[in-house]
């Protein structure tokens, strides 16, 4: 790390924030999660905290370096007798439990990273490491029995389409008899996917029996995220290829916080169980239309500053899926009582000795818990009432002026004047103070 340089928090990395996991608290235990390794990964890192005292910034010397490699067969000796060794960049943590392929088919488990044998020219070879068997080398091998795949991890929308583009090769004086994809088998009998019922127009083999062996699946599923592998039957042999591992997502809103009071911010954030590629955008919706001019490059969007006309429904969508937005979260902002109003029954002139209904009416959320009348008399206020309705019987001059409706909730209040039109019982002269 770089004296005089202030160390960049990883979590605020918006890119790789799916990624990454942090396990911990304030006093004791830190673990940082990463997962879809990258080699982009490879990097030392460090653990930082800070106190509330001053200059209270501590940082953990040496950090923890973290190499990613990925796994490849080297061949090594003669003719017929090689030796084959599962190589990588850097020491394996652990000391793991090596599984070598022949033709697709498990052969040797061994703690050892070499394997010997008498080799045909005909067959293909290819490790892992015991519990990441879905991470494999690429197989090698001579005049190869081989299936290889453009992706062996893929990461795909639920309710889009997606192909897992595939090649074969075998020695070229077999005939293909039968080709298909499967997932699990029963015994000695693979299942094939197209043909399984239910299956019909959802998953469909592109492939042919020559050396293409391209999958679709439409109107993907989440059930139909597993490791899915190619099987192919000559006159003489089968062969099986690796799993290619294709989880199935939905995009998912997450609001923080749902539920604001007025001026505050919240934060609006799409996410995915896996990454897509690529994604170069996100839409965003308001009650199932696009909010204007935000589309963002970034996963999180601030709505700033909220108000009572915020309240509203939340959707994002992917560049692309637009038709596969995510499921909407509701916002609920709270403000206090506002544009409140009385109405007056009988409207218009109320003579005097008559009775008058007042209906006060308010915008608030939550409601209003309480509507409260008060009179002011001389400088003087008195409650009068308590209820969002207030009958003035035997109405008189005295009531024209200085009734009050107060609306509150927990947010806050608000009072409004009413005015009463009241007039003369009998057509003489009226003195209105």
């Amino acid at each position: 790390m770089e004296t005089g340089v202030e160390p960049e928090d990883i979590g605020q990395d918006l890119e790789n924030a799916d990624r990454l996991e942090y396990d911990g608290d304030k006093k004791n235990g830190h673990t940082l999660k990463i997962t879809d390794l990258r080699e982009s990964d490879s990097a030392t890192y460090w653990f930082r905290f800070i106190t509330d005292q001053t200059r209270g910034r501590y940082i953990g010397n040496p950090g923890v370096t973290l190499s990613v490699t990925g796994l490849q067969v080297k061949v090594t000796g003669g003719h017929q007798d090689k030796t084959l060794t599962c190589s990588t960049t850097c020491t394996l943590t652990d000391n793991p439990t090596y599984i070598w392929y022949k033709n697709g088919t498990i052969v040797k488990e061994d703690t050892s990273s070499l394997y010997s044998d008498s080799f045909s020219d005909a067959d293909s070879y290819s490790c892992a490491v015991k519990d990441q068997e879905d991470l494999h080398s690429p197989a090698v091998c001579q005049k190869c029995w081989s299936v290889t795949y453009t992706h062996q991890s893929i990461c795909a929308l639920k309710g889009s389409t997606v192909d897992i583009s595939c090649s074969y090769t075998y020695p070229s004086y077999h005939e293909i008899k039968q080709a298909f994809w499967y997932i699990k088998w029963s015994g000695m009998d693979h299942e094939d996917l197209s043909s399984v019922p239910g299956n019909e127009g959802h998953i469909e083999y592109l492939g042919d029996k020559k050396s293409d062996c391209t999958l679709r699946i439409t109107d993907l599923r989440l059930s139909d995220s597993a490791g899915y592998r190619f099987r192919f039957i000559t006159s003489g042999a089968k062969f099986s290829g690796s799993p290619v591992s294709l989880t199935v997502t939905d995009v998912v809103l997450e609001m923080d916080p749902t539920s604001v009071s007025e001026r505050e911010n919240v934060t609006l954030t799409c996410r995915t169980k896996c990454t897509l590629d690529p994604i170069t955008a996100y839409s965003w919706y308001k009650n199932g239309q696009p909010i204007p001019n935000s589309n963002t490059s970034s996963p999180v969007y601030i709505l700033f500053s909220v108000s009572s006309e915020d309240t509203s429904r939340y959707s994002c969508a992917v560049e692309g899926h637009e038709d596969l937005p995510s499921a909407e979260e509701t916002l609920t902002v709270t403000y206090g009582p506002k544009n409140t109003s009385v109405s007056v029954s009988p409207s218009g002139e109320i003579v005097e000795g008559s009775s008058v209904n007042l209906t006060c009416s308010s915008d608030a959320n939550p409601p209003v818990d309480k509507y409260t009348w008060y009179k002011i008399t001389y400088k003087n206020m008195s409650m009068r009432h308590s209820g969002q309705r207030y009958t003035i019987h035997n109405i008189s001059s005295d009531d024209r002026e200085g009734y009050h409706c107060e609306a509150l909730n927990i947010i806050g209040r608000e009072t409004i004047p009413v005015h009463i039109n009241v007039i003369c019982k009998y057509d003489t002269f009226c003195l209105f103070f």
